[in-house]
């Protein structure tokens, strides 16, 4: 099982809080571009025939849902508090079933000002039950008083699924790794996977803003309580084996994958920050194996890995696993949002071109021998200073031929890229598909495949884009463009969309 995580998907180079998202948005160059098929704020028809695909929590009679984050959401009154709206499955259109936030249905805690409940989500069995339940990362969180112009502590709900819906409901934090509270952003990333081969999910939580340069918790390993104590990742752990900065970011991103195919995934960590004084921000990203308490770590300077480590290229910046080749392990997309590939000038923060790596699965593991390196120098579309291509990924086979495809936002560009993938060598150039959406609303900052459904976020805006498939076995991307429609919308302030799960 491989999951990507959807985590500070607006953010690139360095530590940007959840509360600093609205300026990155408002940057953003004022045009648009229509959805393919469509004029803006038009629904065209949809063609049917959608591929079919599995639906988390359908065992046991447990209802499928999608994940809508709105880290923004004014919420009692309280600007910014957040909250999660529930979909059912996009298969059947995606009905809203519920909203989240903090203080209602048995969340802990209490809406408040710039909380940024949402800030990430992820699905996953952490119980083994066999229904999905959902995690919700809340980055912005203070323990106590909060401290003006300060990242928060975070804190993450799990809210655990039934045949009624999602009910019980548990938290965890930074004191369940033994530490003590700290502008940590516990739960800006978010992913889970069977680490262990027991049949459940682990919950793997990302905590970028750690003392030290970030730090990553993990959950659940070898049948204990999914909120209960957890083991502590960071740089500094004695089998890493990293030299550390407090502004790496290590846990900004993270997915997980089996890379090897012995039925255990291993765990993807972004460091976008990584690169020392002398690159800084060019980014890293570590393999962990937590059962053989292994690491390995990867940049641009990494022997067979296209391109090289730059100042702000943000190599790592988000993380999405999927089998490209269909040889029953995984491969990894890396999203490099900050490559320069128009010009030579050195950008940071919000700029970049942008830029995806690949590195393929292997019986040894992830390796990067016949790695990968995308832009849209080789794809449809026209690399530009502000595209950041990479930002966002997702993975999933959309032509029904059971070689997953790799779906790539470049939020900045607002379109969203599909490359096929192929049993014959993985992805291809062949039939690349650019869609393109409303670039003043950040269309692509966030991808999902659900259901037959590719579902894309607009959070400027407020929009949200689903895309039907259809089977066509071989190199072909598998979404219909004509179909591309805004099917739910949310406040244009909410950031509603930020994260999808």
């Amino acid at each position: 099982m491989s999951v990507s995580r959807t985590s500070a998907l607006l953010a690139v180079a360095v530590a940007t809080p959840v509360v600093a998202l609205a300026s990155l948005l408002a940057a953003f160059p004022a045009s648009a571009v229509a959805v393919p098929g469509a004029l803006p704020g038009t629904v065209p028809g949809m063609v049917p025939g959608a591929v079919p695909g599995a639906i988390p929590g359908a065992a046991k009679g447990c209802p499928a849902f999608v994940a809508v984050a709105s880290p923004y959401a004014t919420v009692n009154g309280k600007a910014r508090a957040g909250a999660v709206t529930l979909y059912g499955s996009a298969r059947n259109g995606l009905k809203p079933v519920k909203t989240l936030h903090q203080g209602a249905g048995g969340i802990g805690g209490a809406p408040e000002v710039n909380d940024s409940f949402g800030s990430a989500v992820a699905r996953g069995d952490f119980n083994g039950d066999g229904c999905a339940d959902l995690a919700v990362g809340v980055s912005e969180e203070f323990f106590g008083s909060r401290v003006p112009d300060a990242d928060g502590h975070g804190v993450v709900h799990i809210l655990f699924g039934s045949p009624g819906g999602l009910t019980k409901v548990r938290s965890v934090d930074v004191t369940h790794l033994g530490r003590k509270h700290g502008t940590d952003r516990f739960g800006a990333a978010l992913a889970s996977g069977d680490l262990d081969g027991d049949g459940d999910d682990e919950l793997i939580v990302g905590a970028p803003g750690m003392k030290g340069g970030g730090g990553v918790g993990v959950f659940g390993m070898n049948h204990r309580s999914p909120y209960g104590t957890g083991t502590l990742i960071t740089q500094a752990t004695g089998w890493v084996h990293q030299s550390r900065g407090q502004t790496d970011l290590f846990g900004e991103a993270l997915a997980a994958g089996d890379f090897n195919g012995d039925g255990k995934d291993e765990i993807a960590v972004g460091a976008p920050g990584d690169g020392g004084t002398k690159t800084p921000g060019a980014g890293a990203v570590t393999i962990i194996d937590l059962r053989k308490r292994h690491a390995g770590a990867y940049t641009q300077n990494s022997r067979n890995v296209l391109g090289s480590a730059e100042r702000w290229d943000a190599f790592g910046s988000d993380l999405a696993t999927g089998d490209f080749n269909a040889d029953g392990r995984d491969d990894l997309a890396v999203g490099v949002p900050g490559e320069d590939v128009s010009s030579t000038l050195t950008r940071g923060m919000d700029y970049g071109d942008g830029a995806v790596n690949v590195l393929y699965g292997s019986a040894r593991g992830l390796t990067a021998t016949r790695s990968e390196m995308w832009t849209q120098t080789i794809l449809a579309g026209v690399p530009r200073y502000f595209d950041r291509f990479g930002s966002s990924l997702a993975t999933g086979d959309l032509n029904g031929d059971k070689d997953d495809e790799l779906i790539v936002g470049a939020p900045g560009e607002g379109a969203v890229q599909v490359i096929a993938g192929t049993r014959s060598g993985g992805l291809t150039r062949n039939h690349n598909l650019l869609l393109t959406g409303d670039r003043t609303g950040a269309f692509g900052s966030s991808v999902l495949t659900e259901g037959g459904k590719l579902l894309i976020a607009s959070p400027g805006s407020g929009r949200l884009t689903v895309v039907s498939t259809k089977v066509k076995k071989g190199s072909y991307p598998g979404a219909v463009p004509g179909t591309a429609r805004v099917v739910r919308t949310g406040g244009p302030d909410d950031l509603y969309g930020y994260a999808l799960s």
